[in-house]
Protein backbone atom coordinates (compact mmCIF):
# COMPACT_ATOMS: atom_id res chain seq x y z
CA UNK A 1 0.00 0.00 0.00
CA UNK A 2 1.46 3.21 -0.92
CA UNK A 3 -0.37 6.76 -0.02
CA UNK A 4 0.14 10.18 -1.35
CA UNK A 5 0.68 11.68 1.59
CA UNK A 6 2.75 9.74 4.29
CA UNK A 7 5.62 12.19 5.38
CA UNK A 8 6.38 10.03 8.78
CA UNK A 9 6.39 6.59 7.12
CA UNK A 10 2.80 5.64 8.91
CA UNK A 11 2.20 3.00 6.31
CA UNK A 12 5.68 1.21 6.90
CA UNK A 13 4.71 1.53 10.70
CA UNK A 14 1.76 0.30 11.27
CA UNK A 15 2.15 -2.89 8.85
CA UNK A 16 5.54 -3.67 10.71
CA UNK A 17 3.50 -4.52 13.78
CA UNK A 18 4.25 -8.61 14.01
CA UNK A 19 8.28 -7.59 14.04
CA UNK A 20 7.82 -4.92 16.48
CA UNK A 21 5.60 -7.22 18.78
CA UNK A 22 8.77 -9.68 18.35
CA UNK A 23 11.33 -7.43 19.10
CA UNK A 24 9.87 -5.91 22.00
CA UNK A 25 9.10 -8.98 23.70
CA UNK A 26 12.99 -10.19 23.13
CA UNK A 27 13.98 -6.61 24.36
CA UNK A 28 11.79 -7.02 27.45
CA UNK A 29 12.62 -10.28 28.90
CA UNK A 30 14.61 -10.22 31.60
CA UNK A 31 14.99 -6.63 31.61
CA UNK A 32 13.39 -5.56 34.94
CA UNK A 33 13.92 -6.22 38.60
CA UNK A 34 10.47 -7.19 39.72
CA UNK A 35 7.98 -7.98 42.90
CA UNK A 36 7.20 -11.48 44.00
CA UNK A 37 4.04 -12.10 42.96
CA UNK A 38 2.64 -12.22 46.49
CA UNK A 39 3.16 -8.74 47.03
CA UNK A 40 1.34 -7.27 44.24
CA UNK A 41 -2.34 -6.89 45.44
CA UNK A 42 -3.25 -4.49 41.86
CA UNK A 43 -1.78 -3.32 38.97
CA UNK A 44 -2.68 0.40 37.72
CA UNK A 45 -1.16 1.25 34.03
CA UNK A 46 -0.85 5.07 33.32
CA UNK A 47 -0.83 6.58 30.11
CA UNK A 48 -2.25 8.89 27.69
CA UNK A 49 -3.86 8.15 24.03
CA UNK A 50 -1.60 5.77 22.22
CA UNK A 51 0.80 5.04 24.98
CA UNK A 52 -2.27 4.47 27.68
CA UNK A 53 -4.03 2.08 25.02
CA UNK A 54 -1.35 -0.72 26.45
CA UNK A 55 -3.17 -1.08 29.56
CA UNK A 56 -6.05 -1.62 27.95
CA UNK A 57 -4.29 -5.02 25.88
CA UNK A 58 -3.28 -6.06 29.39
CA UNK A 59 -6.33 -5.89 30.90
CA UNK A 60 -7.87 -7.72 27.96
CA UNK A 61 -5.38 -10.33 27.90
CA UNK A 62 -5.69 -11.01 31.91
CA UNK A 63 -9.03 -10.27 32.08
CA UNK A 64 -9.89 -14.29 32.43
CA UNK A 65 -6.49 -14.87 34.11
CA UNK A 66 -4.92 -12.29 36.18
CA UNK A 67 -5.07 -12.96 40.12
CA UNK A 68 -5.31 -9.01 40.84
CA UNK A 69 -7.12 -6.16 39.20
CA UNK A 70 -5.69 -4.13 36.51
CA UNK A 71 -7.27 -0.35 36.97
CA UNK A 72 -6.29 2.33 34.00
CA UNK A 73 -5.55 5.69 34.54
CA UNK A 74 -5.20 8.62 32.14
CA UNK A 75 -4.63 11.89 34.26
CA UNK A 76 -2.12 13.71 36.53
CA UNK A 77 -2.68 12.20 39.98
CA UNK A 78 -2.94 7.67 40.64
CA UNK A 79 -6.12 6.00 41.98
CA UNK A 80 -6.62 6.38 45.97
CA UNK A 81 -5.45 3.16 46.89
CA UNK A 82 -2.06 2.91 45.14
CA UNK A 83 0.33 2.18 47.73
CA UNK A 84 3.02 -0.21 48.52
CA UNK A 85 0.90 -3.51 46.94
CA UNK A 86 0.47 -1.81 43.51
CA UNK A 87 2.09 -2.44 40.79
CA UNK A 88 2.26 0.79 38.85
CA UNK A 89 3.16 0.87 34.76
CA UNK A 90 3.83 4.50 33.51
CA UNK A 91 3.83 4.16 30.08
CA UNK A 92 4.91 7.59 27.89
CA UNK A 93 5.86 6.80 24.42
CA UNK A 94 8.03 9.75 24.12
CA UNK A 95 8.80 9.78 27.71
CA UNK A 96 7.89 13.33 27.98
CA UNK A 97 3.87 12.89 28.60
CA UNK A 98 3.43 15.29 31.64
CA UNK A 99 0.37 13.05 33.02
CA UNK A 100 2.16 10.51 32.96
CA UNK A 101 5.00 11.80 34.83
CA UNK A 102 3.05 13.54 37.23
CA UNK A 103 0.95 10.43 38.12
CA UNK A 104 4.09 8.19 38.35
CA UNK A 105 5.46 10.22 41.23
CA UNK A 106 2.64 10.60 42.98
CA UNK A 107 2.43 6.99 42.63
CA UNK A 108 6.37 6.24 43.59
CA UNK A 109 5.44 8.52 47.02
CA UNK A 110 3.07 6.43 48.23
CA UNK A 111 5.29 3.39 47.84
CA UNK A 112 4.15 1.80 44.45
CA UNK A 113 6.76 0.20 42.51
CA UNK A 114 6.84 1.77 39.53
CA UNK A 115 7.78 0.43 35.96
CA UNK A 116 8.30 3.18 33.18
CA UNK A 117 7.85 2.28 29.78
CA UNK A 118 9.47 5.02 27.17
CA UNK A 119 12.13 5.81 24.67
CA UNK A 120 13.87 7.82 26.74
CA UNK A 121 12.66 11.50 28.22
CA UNK A 122 12.41 12.42 31.44
CA UNK A 123 10.29 9.34 32.67
CA UNK A 124 14.00 7.20 32.36
CA UNK A 125 15.71 10.02 34.11
CA UNK A 126 13.66 9.69 36.97
CA UNK A 127 14.92 6.29 38.85
CA UNK A 128 12.55 3.99 38.27
CA UNK A 129 12.37 0.40 36.95
CA UNK A 130 12.43 1.02 33.45
CA UNK A 131 11.59 -0.63 29.91
CA UNK A 132 12.99 1.19 26.80
CA UNK A 133 11.01 1.41 23.70
CA UNK A 134 13.09 0.45 20.65
CA UNK A 135 10.51 0.91 18.15
CA UNK A 136 11.71 3.20 15.32
CA UNK A 137 8.25 4.77 14.62
CA UNK A 138 7.59 7.95 15.18
CA UNK A 139 4.14 8.33 16.71
CA UNK A 140 3.13 6.56 19.97
CA UNK A 141 -0.12 5.45 17.47
CA UNK A 142 2.25 3.13 15.58
CA UNK A 143 3.86 1.76 18.68
CA UNK A 144 1.17 -0.33 19.92
CA UNK A 145 3.44 -3.88 20.23
CA UNK A 146 6.24 -2.19 21.58
CA UNK A 147 4.13 -0.42 24.27
CA UNK A 148 2.10 -3.27 25.03
CA UNK A 149 4.90 -6.07 25.22
CA UNK A 150 6.60 -5.53 28.05
CA UNK A 151 3.61 -5.27 30.19
CA UNK A 152 2.73 -8.48 29.41
CA UNK A 153 6.22 -10.05 29.54
CA UNK A 154 6.60 -8.52 33.89
CA UNK A 155 3.38 -9.60 34.39
CA UNK A 156 4.27 -13.36 32.99
CA UNK A 157 7.95 -13.02 34.93
CA UNK A 158 6.00 -12.40 37.98
CA UNK A 159 4.01 -15.14 37.47
CA UNK A 160 0.71 -13.34 37.53
CA UNK A 161 0.31 -14.15 33.48
CA UNK A 162 0.84 -17.30 33.01
CA UNK A 163 0.68 -18.49 28.86
CA UNK A 164 1.41 -14.22 27.42
CA UNK A 165 4.49 -15.78 25.63
CA UNK A 166 2.23 -18.22 23.92
CA UNK A 167 -0.56 -15.46 23.09
CA UNK A 168 2.33 -13.23 21.84
CA UNK A 169 3.32 -16.36 19.66
CA UNK A 170 0.10 -16.79 17.93
CA UNK A 171 -0.56 -13.17 18.07
CA UNK A 172 2.36 -12.73 15.57
CA UNK A 173 1.82 -15.25 13.27
CA UNK A 174 -1.97 -13.79 12.83
CA UNK A 175 -0.92 -10.26 11.99
CA UNK A 176 2.05 -11.33 9.60
CA UNK A 177 -0.48 -13.47 7.80
CA UNK A 178 -3.49 -10.07 8.20
CA UNK A 179 -0.38 -8.01 6.96
CA UNK A 180 0.29 -9.78 3.95
CA UNK A 181 -3.66 -9.61 2.83
CA UNK A 182 -3.73 -6.24 3.78
CA UNK A 183 -0.61 -4.79 1.52
CA UNK A 184 -2.23 -6.68 -1.07
CA UNK A 185 -3.23 -5.05 -4.63
CA UNK A 186 -7.05 -4.71 -3.67
CA UNK A 187 -6.20 -3.60 0.13
CA UNK A 188 -7.92 -6.78 1.51
CA UNK A 189 -10.82 -6.11 4.00
CA UNK A 190 -9.70 -2.64 5.19
CA UNK A 191 -9.89 -0.97 1.90
CA UNK A 192 -13.28 -2.32 1.87
CA UNK A 193 -14.39 -1.00 5.06
CA UNK A 194 -12.94 2.63 4.37
CA UNK A 195 -14.77 2.71 0.79
CA UNK A 196 -18.17 1.60 2.53
CA UNK A 197 -17.18 4.62 5.18
CA UNK A 198 -16.79 7.05 2.64
CA UNK A 199 -17.02 10.58 4.06
CA UNK A 200 -19.17 9.37 6.75
CA UNK A 201 -18.76 9.29 11.02
CA UNK A 202 -17.71 5.77 11.84
CA UNK A 203 -19.06 4.87 15.04
CA UNK A 204 -17.28 1.31 16.06
CA UNK A 205 -19.18 -1.21 18.55
CA UNK A 206 -16.88 -3.90 20.15
CA UNK A 207 -17.26 -5.85 23.02
CA UNK A 208 -14.96 -7.23 25.93
CA UNK A 209 -12.78 -8.44 26.18
CA UNK A 210 -10.77 -8.01 22.94
CA UNK A 211 -13.57 -5.48 20.86
CA UNK A 212 -14.19 -2.98 22.82
CA UNK A 213 -10.62 -2.45 22.90
CA UNK A 214 -10.57 -2.90 19.43
CA UNK A 215 -13.39 -0.25 18.59
CA UNK A 216 -12.03 2.47 20.79
CA UNK A 217 -8.98 2.12 18.42
CA UNK A 218 -10.49 2.46 15.30
CA UNK A 219 -11.99 5.87 17.05
CA UNK A 220 -8.82 7.04 17.78
CA UNK A 221 -6.86 5.95 14.83
CA UNK A 222 -9.74 8.07 12.76
CA UNK A 223 -9.33 11.41 14.83
CA UNK A 224 -5.48 11.15 14.52
CA UNK A 225 -4.78 9.92 11.32
CA UNK A 226 -7.61 10.67 8.91
CA UNK A 227 -8.46 14.37 11.46
CA UNK A 228 -11.60 13.75 11.26
CA UNK A 229 -14.80 12.45 13.92
CA UNK A 230 -15.21 9.14 14.74
CA UNK A 231 -16.65 7.36 18.25
CA UNK A 232 -17.55 3.92 19.61
CA UNK A 233 -19.44 2.34 22.22
CA UNK A 234 -19.54 -1.13 23.80
CA UNK A 235 -21.78 -3.95 24.73
CA UNK A 236 -23.83 -4.84 26.38
CA UNK A 237 -23.71 -1.18 27.89
CA UNK A 238 -24.80 0.29 24.44
CA UNK A 239 -27.75 -1.91 24.68
CA UNK A 240 -28.90 0.09 27.70
CA UNK A 241 -28.98 3.37 27.04
CA UNK A 242 -27.39 4.28 23.25
CA UNK A 243 -29.93 1.94 20.81
CA UNK A 244 -32.41 4.67 22.79
CA UNK A 245 -30.72 7.64 20.40
CA UNK A 246 -31.28 6.23 17.44
CA UNK A 247 -35.34 6.72 17.62
CA UNK A 248 -34.90 10.17 16.31
CA UNK A 249 -33.11 12.51 13.90
CA UNK A 250 -32.58 9.67 11.34
CA UNK A 251 -33.24 11.99 8.80
CA UNK A 252 -29.52 13.10 9.39
CA UNK A 253 -28.17 10.01 10.83
CA UNK A 254 -28.57 8.24 8.06
CA UNK A 255 -26.58 10.52 6.11
CA UNK A 256 -24.17 10.99 8.65
CA UNK A 257 -22.72 7.73 10.65
CA UNK A 258 -21.83 4.27 9.43
CA UNK A 259 -21.28 1.78 12.43
CA UNK A 260 -18.53 -0.44 12.21
CA UNK A 261 -19.21 -3.81 14.62
CA UNK A 262 -15.85 -5.72 15.68
CA UNK A 263 -16.54 -8.93 16.42
CA UNK A 264 -14.63 -11.93 17.38
CA UNK A 265 -15.18 -15.55 18.28
CA UNK A 266 -14.78 -14.34 21.93
CA UNK A 267 -18.04 -12.06 22.18
CA UNK A 268 -20.65 -13.45 24.85
CA UNK A 269 -22.99 -15.68 22.92
CA UNK A 270 -25.56 -13.55 24.30
CA UNK A 271 -23.79 -10.34 23.05
CA UNK A 272 -23.31 -11.77 19.88
CA UNK A 273 -26.99 -12.37 19.52
CA UNK A 274 -27.35 -8.36 20.57
CA UNK A 275 -24.81 -7.25 17.75
CA UNK A 276 -27.57 -9.28 15.04
CA UNK A 277 -30.53 -7.46 17.12
CA UNK A 278 -29.19 -4.38 17.26
CA UNK A 279 -28.23 -4.33 13.94
CA UNK A 280 -31.60 -4.96 12.50
CA UNK A 281 -32.97 -2.41 14.66
CA UNK A 282 -30.90 0.80 14.09
CA UNK A 283 -30.48 -0.01 9.91
CA UNK A 284 -32.81 2.23 8.86
CA UNK A 285 -31.12 4.75 10.63
CA UNK A 286 -27.92 4.57 9.34
CA UNK A 287 -25.22 5.02 6.34
CA UNK A 288 -24.53 1.63 6.79
CA UNK A 289 -23.12 -1.03 8.82
CA UNK A 290 -20.08 -2.86 8.11
CA UNK A 291 -18.90 -5.77 10.17
CA UNK A 292 -14.90 -6.77 10.81
CA UNK A 293 -14.45 -10.39 12.24
CA UNK A 294 -11.61 -10.69 13.77
CA UNK A 295 -9.04 -14.15 13.20
CA UNK A 296 -6.15 -15.52 15.39
CA UNK A 297 -5.92 -18.25 18.29
CA UNK A 298 -6.64 -16.28 21.58
CA UNK A 299 -7.38 -12.53 23.05
CA UNK A 300 -4.39 -10.74 22.29
CA UNK A 301 -4.27 -12.53 18.72
CA UNK A 302 -7.94 -11.61 17.75
CA UNK A 303 -7.67 -7.95 19.70
CA UNK A 304 -4.47 -6.86 17.78
CA UNK A 305 -6.04 -8.53 14.51
CA UNK A 306 -8.66 -6.08 14.79
CA UNK A 307 -6.62 -3.44 15.55
CA UNK A 308 -4.48 -3.91 12.40
CA UNK A 309 -7.36 -3.87 10.35
CA UNK A 310 -8.99 -0.62 11.64
CA UNK A 311 -5.05 0.77 11.91
CA UNK A 312 -5.23 0.02 7.43
CA UNK A 313 -9.12 1.13 7.66
CA UNK A 314 -7.85 4.50 9.09
CA UNK A 315 -4.72 4.82 6.14
CA UNK A 316 -7.37 4.11 3.54
CA UNK A 317 -9.69 6.78 4.56
CA UNK A 318 -6.51 9.24 4.80
CA UNK A 319 -5.74 8.82 1.67
CA UNK A 320 -9.40 9.40 -0.18
CA UNK A 321 -9.47 12.43 1.62
CA UNK A 322 -5.78 13.81 0.60
CA UNK A 323 -4.64 13.93 4.21
CA UNK A 324 -1.01 13.18 5.35
CA UNK A 325 -2.05 10.64 8.64
CA UNK A 326 1.13 11.44 10.31
CA UNK A 327 1.52 15.07 11.70
CA UNK A 328 -1.01 16.24 14.24
CA UNK A 329 -0.46 19.77 14.42
CA UNK A 330 -3.89 20.99 16.49
CA UNK A 331 -2.35 18.40 19.15
CA UNK A 332 1.64 19.58 18.95
CA UNK A 333 -0.05 23.29 19.16
CA UNK A 334 -2.19 22.58 22.30
CA UNK A 335 1.17 20.71 23.99
CA UNK A 336 2.91 24.05 23.07
CA UNK A 337 0.35 26.53 24.88
CA UNK A 338 0.19 24.32 27.74
CA UNK A 339 4.19 24.24 28.28
CA UNK A 340 3.44 28.01 28.43
CA UNK A 341 0.86 28.42 31.28
CA UNK A 342 1.33 27.45 35.30
CA UNK A 343 -0.91 25.87 37.07
CA UNK A 344 -3.81 27.72 38.51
Amino acid sequence: MKLALDSDGMVEATASLPEQLREAVDAARGAVALPNAADVQNIVVAGMGGSGVSGAVLEAVGSSVLPVPVVLSSGYEPPAFTGPGTLFFAVSFSGQTEETLSTARRAAERGALVVGVSKGGALADLGFAHYPVTATCKWPRSGIGALSAPLLIACEEIGLLPGASAQIDAAVEQLARRRDALTGPDGGVAAEVARRIGRTIPLAYGAPPAGSVAARRLKTQVNENVKMPAFFATYPELCHNEICGWGLQGDVTRQLMTVVNMRTALDHPRVAIRFDLVDELIREAVAGIVTITAEGDGVLAQLLDLVLIGDFVSLHLADKEGVDPGPIPVLMELKEKLSHLSTM
